[in-house]
């Protein structure tokens, strides 16, 4: 059976090009089409993922109509340049199934591939970045969690996801409902250390009218919106022990009645929780239920805390930076001694503090080079800083390049004020548009070597140099 592909339907050609790199970035395959052609072959959509089509196709509104009756049974994305959505006709619009604007980003791209799902399927995922998990790491510790959310992912057992504050433990329990069957139904988080006492109780299992004052109506629970789909309890440590007695009994049996009510409900949801607090010690304090902590425990997941993976830090910046949506112009960049400091620091409040700093930094010096005098102090003076482990330099190499090669998709060929290693970059450019000419002349040597200017057997050179 031949590979998935993409479709690709522009008459912009300098953005076709462009997206058809970032598709086979995302290691996906990608065939570039006429709106005609699938109407006179719809065969043509057979093993398509999706269909990405250009505004500049906005004016052929009778054959985009044929064109989503056709492909009724797979996603269609619109590729509108930044400030045009006034100018796309309503019929177009509704019959869409998403608009994405460009020149679009490597997490902007994934975010609407999670929108799509399970309509369309995950694509390979590179190794520095894994999606299925939503965490952004190349490190083993990452990858366990990775691999541990896909193997419990298609199971109703309970997962109590544990680690610090800001490590994503909500991020891991919304990847466990994005990738399990009841991805359809609703994930509904609630923060039980938030959310007082006295109120719990109606928040998760609701009330009936009049069962306490400022009662002016039924409401239903937490419960009853997760129906069929995920009840995510954060902060699962910090709940009463009253409460703990009524939620043990909830997972034993599926039933709860409403505050101030009779009636029984049966529930079908799929518990996940989290906690920062280490539960073993509140059992001995009597502070939480053993018999609640075995019902939650079932399938443990430990998210580890920022500083026991530094090396992911640099993939974390670019994927921060990239989630802020922010013009090229406007992105910040970093020194090699900016980062070393950044990757050696403790990071007490994990990835949250990084987010944040990252998003101060860019308010403070938009489009700048961040030096380690733009840090603040308290970065300079960590306690004990980490030790590196794995080589820096090459880290560091990986970072420059990465963060160039997102400039070079967004149309800015300007060198980074931080520098970069220019041999491995006009290596990834040159394998780019070698990947590129292959594709485009069907994997036909010379042809490709034609539309390179170069020899055939210099081709031949160049596919055995890069292993291609």
């Amino acid at each position: 059976m031949p590979a998935p592909r993409i479709i690709l339907i522009d008459n912009d050609k300098a953005r076709l090009q462009h997206f058809s790199s970032v598709i086979q970035f995302l290691e996906y395959k990608s065939i570039v089409l006429e709106i005609e052609d699938i109407i006179r072959e719809v065969s043509l959509l057979d093993n398509t993922l999706a269909i990405f089509i250009g505004d500049s196709l906005v004016d052929k509104v009778k054959p985009l109509k044929k064109l989503f009756k056709v492909s009724s049974h797979i996603p269609v994305i619109l590729l509108i340049n930044k400030g045009n959505s006034s100018s796309i006709p309503a019929v177009l619009q509704q019959g869409v199934t998403l608009i994405q604007e460009w020149p679009v980003t490597y997490t902007e791209l994934m975010d609407s591939f999670q929108l799509l799902q399970p309509r369309i399927q995950a694509p390979l995922v590179r190794n520095d970045l894994k999606l299925n998990c939503a965490l952004s790491g190349d490190s083993p510790m990452i990858k366990e969690v990775c691999s541990l959310v896909s193997q419990v992912a298609q199971s109703d057992a309970t997962v109590l996801i544990l680690g610090e504050s800001g490590t994503g433990k909500e991020l891991v329990a919304r990847a466990l409902h994005n990738e399990s069957p009841r991805r359809d139904k609703p994930f509904v988080p609630v923060n039980c250390g938030a959310i007082p006492a006295d109120l719990l109780e109606s928040e998760l299992f609701g009330h009936e009218k009049g069962a306490f004052t400022g009662a002016l109506g039924t409401r239903k629970g937490r419960f009853e919106m997760a129906e069929g789909g995920t009840l995510f309890l954060d902060e699962i440590g910090d709940m009463p022990l009253a409460m703990q007695v009524k939620l043990l009994r909830v997972l034993q049996e599926r039933t709860f009645e409403r505050v101030g009510g009779m009636e029984t409900v049966h529930c079908n949801v799929r518990i996940v929780s989290a906690t920062h607090r280490d539960i073993e010690a509140a059992i001995d304090k009597d502070l939480f239920r053993q018999d609640l902590f075995y019902r939650l425990n079932v399938f443990p997941i430990e998210v580890p805390a920022l500083r026991e993976h530094p090396q992911d830090i640099l993939i974390l910046i670019q994927d921060l930076i990239a989630r802020q949506k922010l013009a090229v112009e406007k992105r910040i960049h970093f020194s090699a001694e900016a980062l070393k400091v950044l990757m050696t620091y403790q990071w007490p409040g994990n990835v949250r503090e990084l987010a944040n700093l990252i998003e101060r930094l860019t308010i403070i010096k938009p489009g700048g080079l961040i030096e380690v005098q733009d840090l603040p102090k308290k970065l300079n003076q960590s306690v004990r800083p980490l030790e590196l482990s794995g080589d820096f330099d090459a880290l560091l190499s990986r970072y420059a390049e990465s963060m160039v090669g997102d400039e070079v998709r967004e149309y800015n060929l300007q060198l980074l004020e931080s520098g970069i290693v220019l041999k491995d970059y006009l290596a990834a450019v040159e394998v780019s548009l070698i990947k590129q000419a292959l594709e485009s002349s069907n994997g036909v040597v010379a042809h490709a070597a034609k539309k390179l200017n170069m020899r055939r057997t210099t081709l031949v050179e160049k596919l055995k140099k890069f292993n291609l």
